[in-house]
């Protein structure tokens, strides 16, 4: 096993280094202001047979002690393509210590750009010469190239200048960002004479800030040494601005609850937009929906089954496009899941977890689906495995499940009664049941195979009813009864989504912004809500 040090380990080159190298199975030690520090670094050297090299200075004062120490080991140096006076010399100097030695000179790094980041998120880059071309260059890739120098053989003498495939103006570098993040960026030339007085007056030194616009008025090359050394094509710009878009996008509004309580205790904050981890896709929420479950969360009633820290962003349906990308899903992809913290304008969830949109109806309206959907697909055909010819009784057939469990049991085949209320009849009835109960006048019909309980006041005389009863609600006193939770699973989702494209199964929404989330917990515990209503989160 080949013992590697890393130097500048926990820098944009350093990271993904370090996770790669182990990843190749090397064994990987880290130095950082040790560097110059004698003793550490000879500490650090012992077992280590190759050193990459990040010198953290402007000037190669000290490089020569820090070279010698490291003696003839393999040496992998990230130069730059500026090949400034300090990185010519600590060139010079390596190839007279190292027993083998690698330069490493990247051009513009696609990370550079994250200076743009504030005035990405006020729309509006604003900089000098916008249409200078240059090939940026993801440090993923860089950090892959230095992984073959520093653990296979073939590169000792190699100056290796490294770039992303393509070249791009400064211009379409912002756009490609503004595409990233979902929302519109626009380039505003700023005179080199103003950018130079602006970062002056940051506090940049005069020679810093003059290299850098000669550097940016100067067009970059793009060659092909990430593919030719690594064996797999140099990452897009595009690629790296989808995988950074959290670092431009800054806050988003969720609705939360810091405490349990009435529905006051909602609010719209301003939150940090969360980063997708390993396996996670980031989504640019369309839409959530409201579950009355969510109000027994915002009081507090949940608190033993889910486990919930506050404060909590509300929001268990998901319709939207995925930014960041992972597994199979990729940026642009619309999706819907059954998530945590929906009711915000951006989530993340696990990409296993998500099925791909409906593509017949607006994504705004697939936001019914997942909860309500997945609930009622599991009660007609995992509880009640309900067949050709079943005469169902759905209790509650106007709400935001009924109306899947109706069309979902028609689909198996069965003669289906519904009870609704007036308002709901007509619903209820376009859906496809064969008769309506207005229950308010009305008591329950008798003789069913199966009775599906989507309300919480089941009458005394359930058991003579039906034969079988499955209930969502609380448990029911009957010899073949079963209650149950929905669980999440994707692919039942996918199943429901290929009948929805199918027009087997319609979706009908009341569709609301998202602002009005407070009004409809109050209206919702009043029982002055009907169907399925659905948040609009984008604007």
């Amino acid at each position: 096993m080949r013992r590697v040090l890393i130097s500048g380990a926990t820098g944009t080159i350093g990271r993904p280094l370090v996770n790669q190298l182990q990843d190749a199975g090397a064994d990987v030690r880290t130095v950082t202001r040790e560097l110059t520090d004698p003793v550490a670094l000879k500490a650090a050297l012992d077992g280590v047979d190759t050193v990459f090299l990040l010198w953290p200075f402007a000037s190669a004062e000290g490089a020569r002690k820090v070279l010698e120490l490291i003696g003839a080991r393999r040496v992998v140096y990230l130069s730059s393509a500026a090949a400034r006076p300090h990185e010519v010399e600590i060139e010079r100097l390596i190839t007279e210590t190292a027993r083998e030695w690698t330069v490493l000179r990247p051009h513009a790094f696609a990370a550079n750009t994250l200076r743009w980041a504030e005035q990405v998120r006020a729309g509006v880059v604003r900089q000098p010469y916008g249409d200078a071309v240059s090939s940026p260059v993801h440090e993923r890739d860089i950090a892959a190239v230095a992984v073959r120098a520093l653990l296979d053989e073939g590169h000792h003498g190699a100056v290796y200048t490294l770039t992303g495939p393509r070249p791009l103006t400064q211009r379409e570098q912002a756009r490609a960002i503004g595409a990233a993040i979902g929302r519109p960026v626009r380039w505003e030339e700023e005179p080199p004479k103003e950018a130079r007085l602006r970062l002056l007056g940051l506090g940049w030194p005069a020679p810093a800030v003059d290299e850098m616009l000669r550097g940016l008025a100067e067009p970059g090359p793009a060659t092909g040494t990430v593919e030719e050394i690594t064996g797999a094509p140099a990452s897009t710009f595009e690629t790296w601005a989808s995988e950074h878009a959290t670092d431009f996008l800054g806050t988003m509004r969720a609705a939360r609850i810091h405490e349990y309580g009435d529905a006051s205790v909602i609010s719209l904050d301003e939150v940090p937009v969360p980063k997708p981890g390993p396996d996670e896709v980031l989504i640019k929420v369309a839409a959530t929906s409201f579950n009355p479950s969510e109000a027994g969360l915002r009081m507090g009633l949940l608190q033993d089954v889910l486990g919930v820290t506050l404060p909590h962003t509300l929001g268990w349906d998901v319709a939207g496009t995925v930014v960041t990308g992972a597994g199979d899903l990729a940026p642009g992809d619309r999706v819907i899941g059954l998530i945590d913290g929906a009711a915000a304008e951006y989530a993340v969830a696990k990409a296993s977890m998500l099925a791909r949109a409906p593509q017949r109806i607006p994504l705004t309206d697939a936001a019914a689906v997942p909860v309500a959907g997945l609930t009622a697909w599991q009660a007609v055909f995992d509880h009640a495995r309900i067949g050709r010819g079943s005469r169902v009784l759905v209790n509650g057939a106007g709400g935001g499940v009924g109306l899947f469990a109706v069309q979902l049991a028609k689909h198996a085949g069965a003669y289906v009664v519904a009870t609704a209320s007036p308002r709901s009849a007509a619903a209820v009835r376009a859906l496809g049941a064969d008769e309506i109960v207005d229950y308010t006048i009305a008591p329950l019909p008798g003789g069913n195979d199966v009775l599906i309980n989507l309300v919480a006041d089941v009458p005394a005389s359930v058991t003579e009813l039906a034969e079988e009863v499955v209930s969502i609600t609380q448990p029911i006193e009957h010899p073949r009864a079963v209650q149950f939770v929905a669980r999440n699973d994707p692919g039942q989702l996918g199943e429901l989504v290929a009948l929805i494209d199918k027009g087997v199964v319609d979706v009908k929404v009341d569709t609301r912004p998202l602002e009005s989330l407070t009004d409809l917990h109050r209206a919702a515990e009043r029982g002055l809500t009907r169907g399925k209503v659905t948040l609009k989160v984008e604007k």
